[in-house]
């Protein structure tokens, strides 16, 4: 379960485009999902591990600590997933509109410090995880033809949620 949490905070970056595409007709095909998977998962791997660093309060480092490592166990499932059944994850505007995103909202967060670094960072992950669940339920389930591909996403939707719970209260406790 936790391992969704990764993939939350690409998909706010990517949620448009995705459901876009879905509305087109044109939803990914399971190697662009798979790349989407591992793109949003690194994404928030990254803003995780700067959240260990530069966060200000113990529940955001604790927090960022969190999304590296579930979403690291993600993208190991994600790898091993394709890897046996031999895709290989394709480059695609959603994959690479996600990694635009999480180099620019690590590069921001970076001029952050203190009080303003914790919250933009968590605010971040809110939106991301909320742009993640609906994204899992009206475009990468939906089009996810791989029923493995498919279970794993599934599996990991309550991940997400909780992620999303948990983002909540700290962004609840932060100064405003």
């Amino acid at each position: 379960m936790k391992s969704a949490i990764a993939f939350a905070g690409a998909m706010i970056v990517a949620g448009g485009a995705m459901a876009q595409g879905a509305a087109a007709g044109a939803g990914p095909n399971d190697a662009q999902i798979a790349s989407i998977v591992v793109t949003a998962n690194q994404v928030d791997i990254d803003a995780g591990k700067l959240a260990e660093a530069k966060g200000s309060t113990k529940d955001v480092k604790a927090f960022g600590k969190q999304m590296v490592t579930d979403h690291t166990g993600v993208n190991q499932q994600a790898v091993a997933l394709v890897t046996k059944l031999k895709v290989t994850p394709e480059d695609n505007p959603t994959s690479r509109s996600l990694k635009a995103g999480g180099v620019e909202n690590v590069k921001k967060l970076q001029g952050l410090q203190g009080a303003a670094f914790d919250k933009a960072y968590v605010d971040h992950e809110v939106a991301y995880h909320e742009q993640v669940i609906d994204a899992i339920d009206k475009t990468l389930v939906p089009n996810a033809k791989n029923e493995e591909l498919k279970a794993l996403i599934v599996k990991v939707r309550p991940a997400f949620v909780a992620h999303l719970e948990h983002a909540k209260m700290i962004q609840a406790s932060l100064p405003k």
